[in-house]
């Protein structure tokens, strides 16, 4: 006799993403196995359902007010490792962070390092995540060689790449069905250190030419630019280059020699609960990154880094997001093609102009993913973290918005919380493309987030 999955009764919790702006209220249910998300999807009352990490969205991607909400970390088994071919089956609530704490050991490294190690697979491949490789490596989709994806028929497709359904999975915004677990290809490391180049750029012109003359030689590339110059310094930047270090090119007496795979993360203390003013939102922001600019050499090079501490420094700060203050903070991400820098000088400058003054990480982008929603293309990206409180910020982003459509370029939608509708159809011109192959996965709407009620995907 088959035995029928029931959803239990949930809890209702205020969500909100990584910003903590505009929270929403929602029902949260915890499945354990795909059988469980599939009894929600056949159930997901009359505001639908949508799939949840690790919660560092910063928007409105994985939120549903009002309706039912999946949080897939307990759907977290890695099914199978071959260390020597470099792939892994895993399911979809299982996070980097574990990935790098078991492939580390074997040699095997993930393929794209967002700016957290604490995002889930499912999550990186519904947001078509990118890293400091992006130039090099592509987004999170293009190394997945398969994926498990339940969609609202309650049917489990494997998906490959190639396919109409795996494009627009991949930066899909966990529209198109619910990603179950997925087989990712590692690339392999000798070493859990990176040999990193540091050098400074004295405005916007020079890091611009530094990094189109040079990122060739890296796997990761990303410039931190001190938005609190201006005048003839605007746009000066701290540019950070880097490689996996390989086991030879360590000193003879550098104690990685002992256990070069090791990973030990620093761990710091959490911030309070409410951080006045904010550390990272306030004047304070400003002076901060004026004097690590300061701080940076000149120039150096072949320097050791652990892994952590390259790609993710803010990790070791448990609930960092708090350094923003009670406000929270909204992100803005966006990429222009290569061509149209002096839409990216504007920018900067009128960023520069207002305080307090956010963080702001420059890169260099390669082409991007085949699916309708892939955020990436050839081109400029700037990513920056603004205060929520910020005068004026609405009409500042809303006017970035139209400069960024016309110059060709787009906004990053998994990051995003206030873009208008119109202005993401002039960025994503596939756009009917995915809302058609939607309908015919999902016909009866179970999927919806907030995301895609605002921006009606």
């Amino acid at each position: 006799m088959a035995v029928e999955t029931r959803v239990p009764d949930d809890d209702c919790e205020v969500l909100t993403g990584w910003g903590r702006t505009a929270p929403t209220l929602a029902r949260v249910y915890r499945p354990r196995s795909p059988a469980e998300v599939a009894a929600a999807l056949r159930a997901p009352g009359a505001r639908g359902a949508i799939a949840r990490g690790l919660g560092r969205a910063h928007g409105d991607a994985a939120r549903n007010a009002g309706g039912t909400v999946l949080d897939m970390t307990g759907l977290d088994r890695i099914r199978a490792v071959d260390a020597r071919a470099g792939l892994v089956d895993c399911e979809a609530g299982v996070s980097l962070h574990r990935l790098m704490e078991l492939l580390l050991p074997l040699g095997r490294f993930v393929p794209v390092v967002p700016a957290t190690r604490y995002v889930t697979v499912g999550g990186a491949i519904a947001g078509d995540v990118h890293g400091g490789n992006q130039h090099t490596a592509g987004s999170f989709g293009r190394h997945v060689v398969s994926l498990e994806l339940l969609t609202p028929d309650g049917e489990v497709r494997t998906v490959r790449p190639g396919t109409p359904v795996f494009d627009a999975t991949t930066g899909g915004l966990g529209l198109t069905g619910v990603i179950l677990s997925a087989v990712l290809r590692l690339p392999a490391v000798e070493t859990s250190l990176m040999r990193v180049d540091t050098e400074r750029a004295r405005d916007l012109d020079d890091l611009l030419g530094r990094l189109a003359g040079g990122d060739h030689r890296y796997a990761y590339s990303t410039a931190r630019i001190d938005l609190l110059a201006r005048g003839a310094a605007t746009g000066r930047a701290v540019l950070t280059r880097g490689d996996h270090a390989p086991y030879d090119a360590l000193p003879r007496r550098h104690p990685a020699r002992r256990a070069p795979l090791a990973f030990r993360p620093a761990r710091l203390p959490a911030p309070p609960p409410y951080v006045p003013g904010g550390l990272l939102g306030g004047a304070s922001a400003g002076l901060f990154h004026a004097l690590w600019h300061r701080a940076s050499p000149r120039a150096a090079a072949g320097r050791f880094r652990p892994l952590s501490g390259f790609f993710h420094p803010l990790d070791a700060v448990p609930h960092w997001n708090r350094l923003y203050g009670p406000g929270g903070s909204v992100p803005y991400r966006f990429v222009l093609p290569y061509g149209r820098e002096e839409v990216l000088r504007g920018i900067v400058r009128r960023i520069a102009g207002r305080r307090p003054v956010p963080p702001a990480v420059l890169q260099r982008f390669g082409p991007g993913g085949p699916g309708p929603l892939s955020f990436a293309l050839p081109g400029w990206s700037l990513a920056l973290d603004l205060p929520a409180g910020l005068p004026g910020l609405g009409t500042l982003l809303d006017a970035l918005d139209e400069e960024v459509a016309e110059a060709g370029g787009r906004v990053q939608p998994v990051g995003d919380a206030r873009v208008r509708p119109e202005v993401l159809a002039a960025m994503y011109p596939r756009l009917d493309e995915f809302r058609a192959l939607r309908a015919a996965l999902d016909p009866r709407s179970v999927l919806v987030s907030d995301l895609s009620r605002r921006l009606g995907l």
